[in-house]
C-alpha cells in the first residue's frame, strides 16, 4: 500500500524522531511510505497515495492549537474526500486531548475518513505502531 506520512512540526523544520520511527515501522510491515514535511511540501500530491498519516505537534502549551500550515496544506490538496487516514500528536506538552481532536476535525473537514488515531510518546512506541498498522 502507498502511505504519505506527512510530518507537521510547530514551527518550520525537520520532523521529530518518533514520526521517522513510525514512518520506518510502517516500511517493515512492507508499504511503501514517503515522508513528507507540511511545511516544505505542498498537498498536491497526496490525492496519489492509498492512506494518509499526518503526525502533528501543538503550538502551545493550552488551548490545543495546530500549526498554521496545517489546514493551508489540507487545503491546497486535491481528492482527500473519502480517503482512509490516521492521526497522530506527538506528545510535546501534558494536554493533548484537546490537540488531537483539533487535529482530526481538521481533517474531518476536508472529507477524510480518520479510522486511526493516537498520540506517539516515543520512537519505541512509534515503530512498534507502525509494525502493527493492518496487522
Amino acid at each position: 500500500m502507498r502511505i504519505a506520512v506527512v510530518a507537521v512540526p510547530a514551527k518550520k523544520g525537520t520532523a521529530d524522531p518518533r514520526v521517522e520511527a513510525l514512518a520506518k515501522g510502517l516500511e517493515k510491515m512492507g508499504h511503501r511510505v514517503d515522508l513528507l514535511n507540511a511545511w516544505t511540501d505542498d498537498g498536491v500530491r497526496l490525492g496519489g497515495y492509498e492512506y494518509i498519516v499526518l503526525a502533528a505537534e501543538q503550538v502551545s502549551l493550552f488551548g490545543g492549537k495546530m500549526p498554521e500550515v496545517l489546514p493551508r496544506m489540507l487545503s491546497a490538496a486535491s481528492s482527500l474526500v473519502g480517503k482512509k487516514s490516521a492521526a497522530f500528536l506527538v506528545k510535546k506538552y501534558p494536554f493533548t486531548g484537546k490537540a488531537l481532536k483539533n487535529l482530526m476535525r481538521a481533517m474531518e473537514k476536508e472529507g477524510m475518513f480518520v479510522n486511526w488515531f493516537d498520540i506517539l510518546i516515543s520512537t519505541g512506541q512509534a515503530e512498534a505502531m507502525g509494525k502493527h498498522f493492518g496487522a
